[in-house]
């Protein structure tokens, strides 16, 4: 099923084409209207007419989240003020917020890019659309909201928060699509059972669209279960555009990129070097289209790998793995790299645990420690010592196998751990405390 099947299933040939004449337009916009490309793309050497292919497109120096505050707030807009109808922002937690501005037609565009996400989601215009990602300055929740809009479905605009009453809109308006984060999503499933006693099962819930934080195929699995749905995986970012930016279809083989709009590059993450194709490394994207705050070359810090075969579904786009974890949230303990969504995947192999964690890292005597908390499920932690033991046991032993890496585990009490209605918070780094 396709909302844009002309550009969704478009020859490779022609949408290389539509690329390339994208991205020559697009350096010439900057060239004239952004006085910070300039001078980048002047140091580099790099003009509008010197742009002949997409590889010249490595010739660009990159743009990165610094580049985003330096320019606090609207140094980076490439249109006038009046033409922008929209702003969003960051929260600004790590310093200034990243600001980013949308004209008319980037509206446009994020509605049909997120229309052609819920589309490849198996969303029709008969569905009713639960949207629980954020609203306000935060992208998720109006991204979600246009896209379901476009396609006709009936919107629930709930946003986050209030559980409760999550579940009785689930129940009384039967929800049949879910948009949020995946960890709310299990969140939303275990109040309802241990609170509300009711089972989102037996709701007419079908699909779930989940993006806005990491998640591993065993935690889709996880969802899959516990609410009884079919779990697609979406992807974006604000300085990009929002949500919007690679979404799964049906096959669930790679998140396709809506690379006519968004052009990808996968980098080694300290070299800058571009990958070939399925090496693993870090997602860089140019915004072909973007009006209001174009970026070339935009590190995201997702890391990822590319696939540009055709997909089973018909889409012809590039697709990107499922995120692996970020460069600059890779903890680095003893010189090794870890990502969390290692961890997790190791627990959600073990039935007597739930999917609630928290990584504790540490300097002890001037070197790294890793701890990680883990809720038991219910029922289990009454369980003798020795059981408890265990289980701890097998979970050190699995997860120190995964890691190459010492490791302390910690089981803790079912609901112990706090939940998010946003964004899960899965690490508490102590070193720099």
């Amino acid at each position: 099923m396709f909302w844009n099947e002309k550009c969704e299933c478009m020859d490779a040939k022609a949408r290389e084409r539509l690329q390339l004449e994208r991205l020559q337009t697009l350096v010439g916009r900057v060239c004239r209207n952004v006085p910070f490309y300039q001078r980048l793309l002047d140091q580099a050497g790099v003009t509008p007419e010197s742009i002949k292919s997409l590889e010249d497109l490595q010739r660009i120096p990159f743009t990165v989240k610094t580049d985003l505050r330096d320019n606090y707030p609207f140094k980076l807009f490439a249109v006038p003020l009046e033409e922008i109808v929209r702003i969003h922002a960051s929260s600004g937690t790590t310093g200034k917020p990243t600001v980013v501005g949308y004209t008319r037609n980037d509206i446009e565009t994020w509605a049909e890019v997120m229309a052609r996400t819920l589309v490849s989601a198996g969303t029709t215009r008969k569905d009713i659309v639960q949207n629980a990602y954020g609203y306000g300055l935060f992208t998720g929740g109006l991204g979600a909201h246009y896209g379901a809009e476009k396609v006709g479905a009936a919107v629930i605009p709930v946003s986050v928060g209030n559980t409760k009453r999550q579940i009785m809109l689930m129940k009384d308006f039967q929800t049949t699509v879910l948009c949020s984060t995946p960890s709310y999503s299990l969140f939303l499933a275990e109040v309802a059972e241990t609170e509300e006693k009711v089972s989102i099962r037996d709701l007419p819930l079908r699909v779930g669209v989940f993006g806005a934080e990491p998640w591993s195929d065993r935690m889709r699995k996880e969802i899959e279960e516990k609410l009884g749905i079919h779990a697609i995986d979406i992807y974006g970012l604000s300085e990009i555009i929002g949500p919007g930016v690679a979404a799964e279809c049906e096959c669930q083989e790679g998140l396709h990129v809506m690379d006519d709009h968004f052009y990808p590059e996968v980098v080694d993450p300290k070299t800058g070097q571009v990958l070939g194709e399925g090496k693993t490394g870090e997602l860089v994207v140019t915004t072909l289209t973007k009006e209001g705050i174009p970026l070339l070359r935009y590190r995201t810090r997702d890391i990822t790998s590319l696939n540009r075969s055709p997909c089973r579904c018909g889409r012809t786009s590039a697709r990107m793995s499922r995120l692996a974890g970020r460069s600059d949230d890779m903890l680095i303990i003893r010189g090794v790299n870890v990502f969390p969504s290692q961890i997790e995947s190791v627990l959600l192999k073990i039935p007597e645990v739930a999917p609630h964690y928290l990584i504790y890292v540490d300097r002890i005597k001037n070197l790294d420690s890793l701890e990680v908390h883990v809720e038991v499920s219910e029922g289990i932690f009454s369980d003798e010592v020795r059981n408890l033991e265990r289980i701890e046991k097998r979970i050190k032993e699995e997860v120190e196998s995964t890691l190459g890496i010492v490791v302390d585990i910690k089981l803790v009490e079912p609901r112990s751990i706090a939940r998010s209605e946003g964004k899960a918070k899965r690490v508490i780094d102590r070193r720099q405390l």
